[in-house]
């Protein structure tokens, strides 16, 4: 097969193929910021050169995700969720090309869509879903889905993933180290080595289609009463087919980051809020993939969560009680409570010396939210957040160098964090003191 026709029937599988793809980003990014060195000296403003260079690194950034899919695709859509963090100067170029890969990808033809069908739903697959659009409802990193009707009447959304999905992000989370400077480059800070690394551990369970159904039952029962938050119901799974209950929304959470009122922001935004924290308590599980893209409007102020790929399954069915408390020690300000709480849960590890005040600036990110009883998330509070914490100038730098994350932590650090993104993308109101007293264990003391 080559590298055209592996292409044009899922992911371009070759390693040397998607191996040259991702290394043409960083040397593009290089490539452009040499030109605009040349400009500058040449005369032209540096605003307008610097500018350049990152609306032409946006473009690039989108089409070589977008077309390897895969894992280069899922970095993307992370990087996408922290753009809320990035420099004003730069934001403007990267927002709207990172946006659109919450929602969107190149298609797969249809002939191999049915193919799909026919292997893992039977040759015989026409009979119970009697209805199938040609073209793609939305696409997605590993696979994409088709609006369809089941043979009771339902409308269904079929997800089928990607010819060589595995095989392309197993490759990938080899390679993505080669994009670090571009992810540097779009979120300043941002570790995408750490990244790519935890991303090791969990994304390949979303291949797992039949993993995800059972994911997507608990979820979806144990919201089934709730006024504000919906998940459909699963409807038929094979090894890379999932047939759910179709969602009819007014479009993804990306649509009121961009158009919404301020109260539709604060209205989507709480609602994110609470399911992000009752989700544990009520089914054990985390939905790790906060993309605004994974969440649906629909009428009447309600929600619909989609994909649940990426669920973390919580040994103590919820949060850990520490993360609670410790976030409670941290909101009086005992800083030297805060550091002796650290180190009993390995945080801080023996003989590592910090400065407990400097612990305590450092975790504000994850504090200051809860200190008021309504607390607006905006770009600019991330963005002072971010570039305070990373800067090798500021005390608390040095204590993201000595602090440990056990690995249990590492899945709701992340997903913590691409909440906040979010939150600040939204510009939301909320909360969330409450929504912690009322949802995460040891916070209420």
């Amino acid at each position: 097969m080559s590298d055209a026709e592996g292409s044009s029937k899922g992911l371009p599988r070759r390693a040397a193929t998607r191996t040259a793809k991702l290394a043409a980003l960083p040397m593009g990014y290089a490539g452009r910021k040499a030109l605009g060195l040349g400009k500058r000296i040449g005369g032209k403003p540096a605003e307008a050169v610097l500018a350049g260079v990152h609306q032409r690194t946006a473009d690039q950034l989108f089409r070589t995700l977008g077309e390897l899919k895969g894992g280069a695709m899922k970095v993307g859509q992370m990087l996408s969720i922290m753009e809320a963090a990035m420099p004003e100067s730069q934001a403007a170029h990267y927002r709207a090309q990172l946006t659109r890969l919450q929602d969107s990808a190149p298609p797969m033809p249809t002939g191999i869509v049915r193919g799909l069908l026919a292997r893992d739903l039977g040759t015989d697959w026409t009979e119970r879903l009697v209805e199938l659009s040609e073209e793609p409802a939305a696409s997605a990193s590993i696979g994409q889905v088709h609006r369809g009707r089941w043979t009771d009447g339902r409308e269904v959304a079929v997800k089928v993933q990607y010819p060589g999905a595995d095989e392309a992000l197993r490759a990938d989370l080899r390679q993505i180290g080669r994009v670090a400077t571009i992810g540097n480059a779009v979120v300043p800070g941002m570790d995408i080595k750490a990244l790519v690394a935890e991303l090791q551990e969990r994304v390949v369970e979303e291949l797992d289609y039949p993993k995800e159904a059972e994911a997507q039952r608990v979820f979806a029962e144990a919201y089934r009463d709730d006024p504000l938050i919906h998940v459909p119901d699963v409807v038929a799974v094979g090894p890379s087919v999932l047939v759910t209950e179709w969602v009819e929304s007014e479009g993804s959470m990306a649509k009121v980051i961009s158009e919404g009122n301020p109260e539709e922001r604060d209205h989507y935004g709480e609602l994110l809020a609470r399911f992000w924290f009752s989700a544990p308590e009520l089914t054990g599980m985390l939905h790790a993939d906060p993309h605004p893209g994974n969440f649906r409007v629909l009428g009447e102020g309600r929600m619909a969560v989609l994909d649940f790929g990426l669920a973390a399954r919580l040994p103590e069915r919820g949060f850990p009680e520490p993360m609670g408390r410790l976030i409670r020690i941290a909101a009086t300000g005992d800083a030297d409570a805060l550091v002796a709480g650290l180190r009993a849960e390995g945080f801080i590890r023996d003989g590592i010396k910090v400065e407990p005040q400097h612990v305590l600036d450092y975790l504000a990110p994850f504090v200051t939210p809860a200190l008021e009883e309504r607390f607006r998330f905006t770009r600019e509070w991330l963005r002072e957040e971010f570039k305070r914490i990373n800067d090798p100038k500021d005390p608390a730098y040095t204590v993201g160098l000595k602090l440990n994350l056990p690995p249990s932590y590492l899945l709701i650090h992340r997903v913590w964090l691409g909440g906040l993104g979010v939150l600040a993308q939204l510009n939301a109101e909320a909360p969330f003191r409450a929504i912690l007293e009322e949802h995460l264990p040891g916070f209420a003391g």
